[in-house]
């Protein structure tokens, strides 16, 4: 097996425990070597250490998580897959008696009574929820701002944007406040953020994970999924997350081998893959992402990988996205509050009239698309084992950039363009996630988005974990690096 040097992140200052991996921290609750109390302890030291830095959980909730652990102490109590391990949860998720904002000010002091089915899943399997991650409104877009909480900040440099939605949980990941965070992903917001942070998001197949907005339960490109810093935490929370619930219409049971396994069987040595520097000309990449990423691919090669590149007429791919983008927006906002929606920023509101105009042509032409586009990478899959391409076209911009508007020379019309190397995941409802890659000249981390085949969990984190022993991963906890202009 072929592994590369571990990344120096920069130098750590806090808490031994807040360093330790998902799995070992899980290891330590099972021997009794650690309590979860001692856990919760150390994560509330970590984020009064660093979330002044980058405000990435503006919600925490450390009296609920304690007693949450007290229950877990009782000896007729089950302590599930997790143990007691703590985990964040993003703010578009409700936890029950704790402040819920949605990111929107209409919402700014709700507290809902009863929990997200994902959230109940989580503590049911041994999760205790440190807090509420912060979010861009309703999770719209790739800067994590809100009106509410301000900005959340890139760690490793905190006048740079961690993208978003799931921007909160990523910095919170880099830095040590948490050892598994929640996300979710629409276009990106899960890929996206772990990229630019260094960390690792996975966003499943629709129906593996069950959770989210119950009106929106029969649609397929919003999908709620496990962020960690490494591979194998992030399979651990796969495997905590996973399991049919009859709540949600496209829900359906996971395999009953555990992701786990998986991971533990992964090297590079024979694994293929079929790579696309600019999604077969369809998107914009800055010379400096694709040269490394180029680089990277260069390196699994001489690992014992194959890699080549694929070439799938993907055309299409940006209208068939955009179009069920409209439809989630409508069905979610159309018969909103009109109260809620007053208080909308501009480009949430564009997203929900995009919607509201969607012609019976437009719908038909995205579902055509998206069809040519599933078979064509049929085709692709019959000989490669995953896809790997940029998880975005450029590097992290200016948090005061609400979106990017140039790329590779091109200039771009709307606010979601720039993320458009991960429509295609979703617009076809395959599983994806983004791996570290090592670093830029800037010092900054680079991701890689692997696409896996249908339903193919398993064999996509099993990839990713070779990419991540190529390259010495994964990244270790830092302390944030504060800088100002």
């Amino acid at each position: 097996m072929t592994t590369g040097t571990p990344p120096n992140s920069g130098p750590y200052s806090g808490p031994e425990l807040c360093a330790l991996s998902a799995v070992e921290a899980v290891d330590l609750l099972r021997r009794g070597a650690v309590s979860s109390a001692e856990l919760i302890a150390a994560a509330e030291t970590r984020h009064a250490e660093t979330d002044p830095a980058i405000n990435a959980m503006p919600t925490p909730c450390f009296d609920r998580a304690r007693a949450a652990a007290d229950r877990l102490e009782a000896p007729a109590e089950p302590r599930g897959a997790l143990r007691g391990l703590p985990v964040g949860i993003k703010d578009l998720s409700a936890v029950a008696g704790v402040r819920c904002t949605w990111g929107t000010p209409a919402l700014a002091d709700y507290v809902p009574a009863e929990s997200d089915p994902l959230v109940e899943l989580i503590e049911r399997r041994g999760g205790v929820v440190l807090g509420k991650t912060n979010t861009p409104e309703f999770g719209a877009g790739a800067n994590t701002f809100n009106a509410i909480f301000g900005a959340t900040r890139n760690p490793w440099d905190t006048r740079l944007n961690p993208a978003g939605s799931s921007g909160g949980a990523a910095a919170q990941l880099a830095v040590g406040q948490a050892w598994l965070s929640h996300g979710s992903d629409h276009g990106g917001s899960l890929r996206t953020p772990a990229a630019y942070c260094g960390v690792v998001g996975l966003r499943p197949s629709p129906g593996l994970v069950a959770g989210g907005p119950a009106q929106a339960g029969y649609i397929t490109e919003g999908v709620q999924g496990p962020m960690a810093r490494s591979v194998t935490d992030c399979a651990l929370f796969l495997d905590a997350m996973t399991g049919f619930d009859p709540r949600y219409p496209l829900s359906f049971p996971r395999d009953p081998t555990p992701y786990q396994e998986a991971v533990a069987r992964a090297e590079p040595n024979g694994l293929r893959i079929g790579y696309m520097p600019d999604m077969s000309g369809e998107s914009a990449v800055d010379p400096d992402v694709r040269e490394h990423l180029g680089t990277a691919m260069d390196r699994m090669a001489r690992a014992g990988a194959s890699v080549d590149a694929v070439t799938p007429d993907l055309s299409g791919m940006r209208l068939a996205y955009y179009v069920q983008r409209g439809l989630l927006w409508a069905t979610l906002m159309r018969d909103i509050d009109p109260n809620v929606r007053a208080g909308f920023k501009p480009t949430l509101e564009q997203n929900v009239q995009d919607g509201l105009s969607l012609s019976m042509d437009d719908i038909v032409d995205a579902q055509l698309i998206r069809s040519r586009l599933y078979d064509e990478l049929q085709t692709v899959f019959a000989r490669v084992d995953v896809l790997a391409c940029p998880v975005v076209g450029c590097m992290p911009h200016p948090v005061e950039e609400e979106w990017v508007r140039r790329i590779e020379g091109r200039d771009l019309e709307f606010y979601m363009d720039w993320l458009d190397c991960a429509f295609l995941a979703t617009a076809v409802g395959l599983p994806a996630m983004s791996v570290p890659v090592g670093r830029n000249a800037a010092g900054l981390p680079v991701g890689l988005q692997l696409i896996g085949k249908p339903r193919g969990e398993a064999g996509l984190l099993a990839a990713a974990r070779a990419v991540e022993q190529v390259f010495g991963g994964p990244m270790p906890v830092f302390d944030p690096v504060v800088r100002h202009d």
